[in-house]
């Protein structure tokens, strides 16, 4: 490896792999070396990169021709979804998602990787995702007979690998929202509760996101009309787009239900503040009997009923306590207390 090669972020470059034309590894590769390595042979080559820096990425642009839009798109990241064509090669887009506890309950981080795949090469590109592709290398190698398809099987193991990370996502989310009916139905009121359920609802839609463009992709895989991906390889994909389908449908039943669940949060409010409301109306009639009778014999009239009566007071009195207790056993009854 020149020196220039041992300057460009050695740490970026996670493997550099030949493979010859029988699907079998024969060598790993500098990257200076990669372009007389496609012209003299027929190997290919599958080299995979963790979030290099510009210096790199332009090396390998050089050394594969890459288009100069891809290596930027590359290069910046956040890029949303896609698959678009430049000359005899492929850029794919992909985002990655990976569930992380909180103390406000589960996140999903986004990451994403990027496909440059060519007839003799493919080229992976990965930015904020943890997970390495080294378990799909070690399968692909183990199965020759598939690897010999060439550059196209491997896209398909890594799109395959990428989507069936999304099934634990919508099952923790799924257990998310048991876990909140739960709460809705058994616990008081909480404002908390509200605030958990908008942001499942905002992690789901984020998850939607990322799903729904991978239907499309490997949709348009299947049905690809030249010898960038061979006619024997298109049929795998069909089980990225049956994987990715099933993901898409998942999420749309977790994300009706939990708007049931907000619903009948949300009506579990209203009773709640119903009975509160009640509860308020019955100690107030009940208050305002004696207020009544105080407010009667609080006036300033001379002639009144009772009032040089020896037993008028504690008459009243018990006047107003039998009122008071024959309303509250009322309200009782009723419900309201």
């Amino acid at each position: 490896m020149t020196p220039e090669a041992t300057a460009i972020q050695p740490n970026s470059i996670v493997a550099s792999v030949a493979y010859s034309r029988a699907g079998r590894r024969t060598r790993d590769l500098p990257i200076d070396d990669i372009s007389e390595v496609l012209k003299n042979t027929d190997e290919f080559v599958w080299i995979g990169l963790y979030e290099p820096g510009e210096e790199l990425l332009r090396k390998v642009q050089e050394e594969f021709s890459l288009h100069d839009l891809a290596i930027e798109d590359a290069l910046t990241a956040h890029q949303r979804p896609k698959l678009e064509r430049y000359d005899d090669s492929l850029f794919i887009v992909l985002r990655t998602a990976q569930l992380t506890e909180k103390r406000t309950g589960v996140r999903v981080e986004l990451g994403e990787t990027h496909f440059f795949l060519g007839r003799r090469y493919i080229v992976t590109v990965r930015h904020g995702s943890p997970v390495p592709h080294t378990s799909v290398r070690t399968r692909c190698e183990a199965m020759p007979e598939f690897l010999e398809q060439g550059p196209a099987f491997v896209l398909y193991a890594l799109m395959d690998f990428i989507v069936d990370q999304y099934f634990p996502v919508v099952d923790a989310l799924e257990e998310a929202l048991e876990k909140l009916e739960a709460r809705i139905f058994h616990e008081q009121f909480n404002r908390r509760t509200t605030g958990q359920i908008y942001q499942l609802k905002r992690e789901l839609l984020a998850l939607k996101r990322v799903v729904a463009p991978a239907i499309e992709m490997s949709g348009r895989l299947i049905r690809w009309e030249d010898d960038l991906i061979p006619t024997a390889t298109r049929p795998y994909f069909r089980d990225v787009y049956d994987h990715a389908l099933r993901i898409n449908e998942m999420i749309d039943t977790v994300r009706d239900l939990l708007g049931t669940a907000l619903d009948a949060h949300l009506s579990m409010i209203s009773v709640s503040q119903n009975e509160d409301v009640r509860r308020l109306a019955a100690w107030a009639a009940i208050i305002a009997v004696p207020t009544m009778i105080a407010g009667i014999y609080g006036m300033n009239f001379d002639f009144m009923p009772e009032l040089r009566w020896r037993f008028g007071y504690p008459f009243v009195l018990g006047l107003t306590a039998v009122s008071c207790f024959t309303l509250y056993v009322q309200f009782k009854k009723a419900h309201w207390l």
